[in-house]
């Protein structure tokens, strides 16, 4: 099947759906040999191959060169990676569809953590959001500049993960990457 982009990125900060949306893709990509991954995966990876330090107390070198593996990855072909800045890392490739999801409800967003990352009150995920998602954005503008890594003209797709659900999600996703699911029956 002939896709509009041979690779998809999906950013965004907490709780937003990145890895909902990257697990109901994959019914319909990994038929057709696409790989998934994150920029996690990518990390602990690379520090378990080279023995590094915790990712928080990795340099700027560290980032770079687990940057350059991401787009090694994405030059491959049929690479789906959830990953928080992926969008804008990719931001020069044309072959590659960058999504953004965030989501407008902020009480979602803590519902989901409060349910995910054992935090154990609605004060302690409010906090846990703002702090990790400020110290991460402080962290990339010393090592990348002083760049707006979630502006919209990075992406290709922004979605409201409040306003469209999981389905609808992954809808607008597989419409922007011009699959057919009639072409699919014919694969299978």
């Amino acid at each position: 099947m002939e896709l509009h982009y041979k690779n998809i990125t999906i950013s965004g900060g907490v709780a937003v759906g990145k890895n909902t949306l990257i697990n109901n893709l994959k019914p319909y990509l990994e038929p057709l040999n696409w790989t998934f991954t994150s920029g996690g995966q990518i990390l602990r990876d690379y520090l378990k191959e080279y023995v590094l330090p915790l990712a928080s107390l990795a340099d700027a070198n560290v980032h770079h060169r687990i940057d350059d593996r991401t787009i090694s990855l994405l030059e491959k072909g049929n690479y789906c990676v959830e990953a928080w800045l992926g969008g804008f890392m990719a931001r020069e490739r044309k072959d590659t569809l960058r999504v953004f999801l965030y989501c407008s409800n902020e009480a979602i967003r803590v519902d989901r953590v409060v349910n995910r990352d054992a935090v154990t009150s609605v004060d302690e995920a409010k906090k846990f959001i703002k702090q990790r998602e400020e110290d991460n954005m402080k962290e990339w503008k010393k090592i990348y500049g002083d760049f707006e890594f979630w502006d919209k003209k990075y992406y290709h797709i922004f979605i409201d993960t409040y306003s469209s659900g999981p389905n609808e999600t992954v809808g607008k996703v597989l419409d922007a990457l011009g699959f057919d699911p009639k072409k699919m029956n014919r694969i299978k």
